[in-house]
């Protein structure tokens, strides 16, 4: 006997909610204090108006169709009616400049952009840099001034005359689904290609208690970034399962975040560290922590023990970290303690569990190798090279772009170092680049930047190497302090000490600066900070 061979496409993810789940809500906060509120029933009769709209702009199947759009439900209909249409879903980050914008627009070869209404300057300093596109689609109901050569349309113009019920077509699970481009810290962005079949089982695995822990009861809240690798996955595993879905939009002021988590009851978030950094602050001036709320999923970089343990000791909230990246659609391995730990205490669960970058979701192979390619052991203490492979993790860039970082057997070169223990869970230890090697020593400068971090007085830190004519590389440490605050070297120095930092790892230097450059997803640019104090 054989099993019924169903192709593994969009349509099994996009059909099941407003099926099964019709009277579901999705409400996306579009204004300071307006919501917007429909159902899955809404949702599936507009999204089908979409597909036919994008036939009608004479799209070919696999043409690239790009959003430039903040997280909401116009948001999402575009998620599924692209791909849906075996058109391929490219997702923009605005936060890029125009130069990478222009270049990964041209390198897409992007047929037609949807854009939000306030995002369109954007595309208007990127000019003549929109040559491949013929239509620009404005999500909203009308078209605003612009200065823009391209046909410019209203999305809700586009969609009105159009059926909502769309033939289902009949879809190779190997085609592109989607394209997501790295954020381009080191040379140019490089585009990962998702196909429908991977980002079917990357949503599977996501629902699923190893993954997000997400199901039919539940209410998310993605304050990571759509255009950020598909927000982790969660659009596609909410709607797969039927949840309730809450967008944030463009207002990710704590009160918001904060207001939303209460109001519309979501059981699990997810975002990166310096937005629950300032989730924290507006908690604490509030009697009640958010009642529904079951575990907030941080992931982008490492987050701070004492955050970890403020979520954990002061609101009584979960703070589960999960890693990953763009090449591994992008969830690879979440922290989750096993049963064995039922019993621990919230110290030992944060030494053994919380501070890790998880254990490898199912489907995600995970080797930790030494410079000459030979396994090192997990037992953690010793550091690897990290690389990983699985279903939904690419194997080469769109246009054979980095080449050098997949191997023959089939393994991605992460670029990160790694230590593994012997309960299965891995940490990152460092970007392979942004390791500190002095004196023929390593130093972590994600584990320093975690230790100043702790500091009262301390709000974010970011340690760089500097060159050093003794010693090679010396850690610089740059230091944002809160409000009122002061910290000086000897007070950082100290403090790594108590920490029982050897004093050859200490930092020499020490700036205080007024806010930590970050990249376009949110982590450390440190680069930026190489360039400035190198």
């Amino acid at each position: 006997m054989a099993m019924m061979d169903v192709p593994l496409n969009s349509w099994l993810i996009f059909e099941n909610a407003p099926k099964h789940a019709a009277g579901t809500e999705i409400v996306s906060q579009t204004g300071p204090d307006t919501l917007h509120r429909y159902t899955y029933a809404d949702f599936g009769k507009r999204t089908q108006q979409l597909m036919h709209a994008l036939d009608r702009l004479g799209l070919e199947p696999q043409d690239r169709v790009a959003t430039l759009a903040w997280n909401g439900y116009r948001h999402l209909e575009c998620y599924f009616a692209i791909p849906c249409t075996e058109r391929v879903l490219h997702t923009l980050n605005l936060r890029l400049s125009p130069e990478d914008l222009t270049y990964i627009i041209g390198h897409a070869d992007d047929r037609v952009i949807l854009a939000d209404p306030d995002l369109l300057p954007i595309l208007e300093k990127i000019g003549e840099g929109l040559k491949s596109v013929k239509t620009v689609v404005v999500l909203g109901d009308s078209v605003p001034d612009h200065s823009l050569s391209t046909d410019v349309v209203a999305y809700e113009d586009l969609i009105a005359d159009e059926s909502e019920s769309y033939p289902r077509p009949d879809i190779d699970e190997q085609t592109p689904l989607g394209i997501c481009y790295t954020s381009g810290t080191t040379g140019r962005p490089k585009a990962a290609v998702y196909t429908h079949r991977s980002n079917y089982l990357h949503t599977i695995m996501a629902s699923s208690g190893a993954g997000l822990s997400i199901g039919p009861s539940d209410c998310t809240l993605p304050i990571v970034p759509m255009f950020h690798a598909n927000a982790w996955g969660i659009p596609f595993a909410a709607t797969a399962v039927g949840a309730k879905q809450v967008f944030a939009g463009a207002h990710l002021d704590p009160k918001t975040v904060v207001d939303l988590l209460t109001n519309e009851a979501v059981t699990v978030s997810a975002g990166v560290p310096t937005i629950w950094m300032m989730v924290a602050d507006e908690l604490a001036t509030r009697d009640t922590k958010p009642p529904a709320l079951r575990h907030l999923v941080c992931g982008g970089s490492q987050p701070p023990r004492a955050l970890m343990e403020r979520y954990v000791n002061e609101f009584g909230i979960p703070f589960v970290q999960a890693w990953g990246m763009t090449e591994t659609s992008p969830l690879a391995s979440i922290a989750w303690p096993k049963h064995k730990m039922r019993d621990w205490s919230d110290e030992q669960l944060t030494d053994n569990v919380r501070t890790r970058a998880g254990l490898p979701v199912p489907g995600v192979e995970v080797t930790l190798r030494d410079e000459s390619g030979n396994g090192v052991p997990w037992d953690g203490t010793s550091l690897g090279n990290l690389f990983v492979r699985g279903p939904f993790i690419i194997d080469s860039y769109l246009k054979g772009d980095g080449a050098e970082q997949f191997t023959e057997d089939g393994w991605f070169a992460t670029g990160d170092v790694a230590i593994g223990d012997p309960d299965g869970y891995f940490v990152i230890a460092d970007r392979t680049k942004d390791l500190i090697k002095s004196g023929g020593e390593w130093i972590s400068s994600v584990d320093m930047e975690g230790a100043i971090m702790a500091m009262p007085g301390v709000d974010e830190a970011a340690v760089v190497a500097i060159p050093d004519e003794k010693w090679q590389e010396r850690p610089l440490a740059c230091v944002v302090v809160r409000e009122g605050a002061s910290v000086t070297v000897d007070d950082v120095k100290a403090h790594l000490e108590g920490r029982g930092w050897a004093r050859w790892q200490l930092p020499d230097r020490v700036e205080i600066i007024e806010a930590i450059p970050k990249t376009g997803v949110g982590k450390f640019d440190k680069k930026v900070l190489r360039s400035q104090f190198g």
